[in-house]
C-alpha cells in the first residue's frame, strides 16, 4: 500500500472551487485528488454545474474555508487571473497563478502560497495535475523568506489616500 500523500505545511483540508469556465478542470482535479491517498479531506466548494457562476464567489468560498482550517486551496477560472486577483484581496491568502513547475515550487518554497490557481483555457489537465502535485509536496523554506511573507500580511491593511 502506498504512503499517504501529504500536502506540506497545511494542517487542514484541501478546498477546491471554480467558476463556470473552470468547471471541467475542477472535475478533473477532484478526480485526481481522490485518486491520491491524501491525509486530509477534500472539500468541493462549487460551482456544482457548468452554468454561469462568478469567479469572485468561487474565490471567496475557497479562501474562507482555507482560512478556517489552515488548509490549502485550489481555484480555477478561464484564465486563472480572475480567481487569483479575487483570492489575493483576502488577508491571510497568498494565491499563486501557476503555469509552470517553477511557479508551483517557488510559490510554496519562497512565498508560502496557500492557494494555487489555474486557468482552464490555458492549462491542460495533465499539466495542472503535475503542478498541483508539486505545490502539495513542496514545503515552505522559511528563513529569509519568512520575513517577506510577514511583510505581505503587514501590507494587506495599507490604504492609499487620494
Amino acid at each position: 500500500m502506498p504512503d499517504k500523500h501529504t500536502h506540506n505545511g497545511f494542517s487542514g483540508n484541501i478546498h477546491i472551487g471554480s467558476d463556470h469556465a473552470g468547471f471541467n478542470l475542477k472535475a478533473d482535479l477532484l478526480e485526481y485528488l481522490r485518486s491520491l491517498d491524501v491525509d486530509s479531506g477534500i472539500e468541493d466548494c462549487g460551482t456544482y454545474d457548468p452554468g454561469r457562476f462568478d469567479y469572485p464567489r468561487a474565490a471567496r468560498a475557497v479562501c474562507r474555508a482555507v482560512l478556517a482550517d489552515s488548509g490549502m486551496g485550489i481555484l480555477i477560472c478561464g484564465s486563472g487571473i480572475g480567481v487569483s486577483m479575487s483570492a489575493n484581496r483576502m488577508p491571510g491568502i497568498r494565491a499563486a497563478l501557476c503555469t509552470h513547475e517553477f511557479h508551483a515550487r517557488m510559490s510554496r518554497a519562497h512565498n508560502n502560497a496557500n492557494v494555487i490557481c489555474f486557468g482552464e483555457r490555458v492549462t491542460a489537465a495533465p499539466l495542472a495535475r503535475e503542478l498541483l502535485k508539486i505545490f502539495m509536496e513542496t514545503p515552505f523554506s522559511g528563513g529569509r523568506h519568512a520575513k517577506r511573507v510577514e511583510l505581505i500580511e503587514l501590507f494587506t491593511d495599507i490604504r492609499i489616500e487620494k
